[in-house]
């Protein structure tokens, strides 16, 4: 049985593939376990599919900045 393109709005299986990894990614999955997920044994072939956005970095070094942090404990 095949899938309906209005199921997935023309989206083919390889690129929700690719989505959901970097939905993972963006999300803090580890990269062992992202590689794991999909079946990936180098990193930069996994670096071709999984690729957070400007925003998901953003938020991730706002989590990550002793700076940032230092200047939210003051409030």
């Amino acid at each position: 049985m095949s899938c309906s393109s209005n199921a997935s709005d023309g989206w083919t299986q390889h690129d929700l593939r690719h989505s959901a990894l970097t939905h993972a990614a963006e999300d803090g999955t580890p990269t062992p376990m992202l590689m794991t997920k999909s079946g990936h044994t180098s990193i930069r072939t996994l670096s071709r599919h999984a690729r957070p956005s400007a925003d998901a970095l953003a938020a991730w070094h706002a989590e990550r900045d002793p700076a940032a942090r230092k200047k939210a404990s003051l409030r």
